[in-house]
């Protein structure tokens, strides 16, 4: 089949890479424009498009795909099926409609269940004991469509954003080719989606991290996992950010925001429990245990809420 793949994050590599290796067609790649990343704000392609960069597949970056030109020049691609994965806009119906098949997407989470921009922290955070990859029918709902197969994973005890992401992208390969081979056999379910069961993401932000210390010290340490490495956890000390990257809950007590403990641990009281906090960064500086982080500010510390 002639495929053309629409992505932008590193979490569609593996399965763009699957496609190149497959004995499907694959006849172009849409991705986002090339943009500003770092402090020095160099422009840089996106994960996807550095990956083709050297093959001769045709490579679009339309600032709108809903633009009528952007549109034009998918449909010139004659895809007999296009395949979405972490691209990072919304596909007009116009784009829907011009795959001879159909539009698949690869979505990071066991639909309904967490649809939206961030379901794999929102798992995470939630104590959710499993995701997986569903690869879905589009249509022009946000992840409402029928769903052709899934595949499930466990999620583990100090599962991260960051490694369950990767996981996540390690099965989708397989989830897509066994998708495109039941469409070419006649062979691919449609399920329908069970509405009363759906829940959402939404788009994190940077300042979606700042831990609530009223919040249970569990759901705190499963926020701490979730949000690592992206929007990163973090707490205001002194009108600076205080980093977590990691911490775990601990039988302590006392009012929300107390540090319970700063000689050795900084422990942090939470709405019920506490946390111990193992690797933190201060603004400016370098990421650190949180014992070597007291020794170095055990003064600054004192004036932390």
């Amino acid at each position: 089949m002639r495929i053309v793949f629409l992505g932008t994050g590193e979490i569609g590599l593996p399965t763009l890479d699957a496609l190149l290796n497959s004995e499907h067609e694959f006849v172009g790649v849409v991705t986002q424009p090339d943009k500003p990343v770092g402090r020095e704000q160099r422009i840089e392609p996106t994960p996807i498009k550095r990956a083709i960069a050297k093959t001769a597949i045709p490579i679009l970056q339309p600032a709108r795909i809903k633009d009528q030109s952007s549109i034009e020049e998918i449909r010139a691609l004659k895809a007999d099926v296009i395949v979405v994965m972490a691209y990072g806009q919304i596909l007009p119906s116009d784009v829907l409609k011009i795959p001879r098949i159909t539009c698949l997407n690869l979505h990071a989470s066991l639909l309904p269940r967490w649809r939206g921009a961030a379901p794999i922290q929102a798992a995470i955070a939630a104590g959710d004991r499993e995701t997986g990859i569903t690869v879905m029918y589009m249509n022009e709902g946000l992840d409402t469509g029928d769903i052709l197969l899934q595949r499930r994973i466990e999620i583990r005890p100090k599962e991260t954003g960051g490694s369950l992401h990767d996981r996540l992208a390690q099965i989708a390969p397989e989830a897509l080719l066994e998708s495109l081979r039941l469409l070419a056999a006649g062979e691919a379910a449609r399920i329908p989606q069970d509405n009363t069961h759906a829940t959402y993401a939404p788009k994190l932000k940077r300042e979606h991290g700042q831990i609530n210390w009223s919040e249970s010290a569990e759901a705190i340490e499963r926020k701490i996992r979730a949000f690592n490495p992206w929007p990163g956890a973090f707490m205001k000390l002194n009108d600076q950010n205080l980093k977590i990257f990691s911490g775990s809950a601990v039988g302590l007590n006392g009012n929300a925001g107390q540090i319970l403990r700063s000689e050795n641990d900084l422990v942090i009281a939470a709405g019920k429990g506490a946390v111990s906090l193992r690797e933190v960064q201060l603004e400016g500086k370098r990421r650190m245990s949180a014992a070597e982080f007291l020794r170095g500010h055990a003064a600054t510390f004192r004036g932390a809420p």
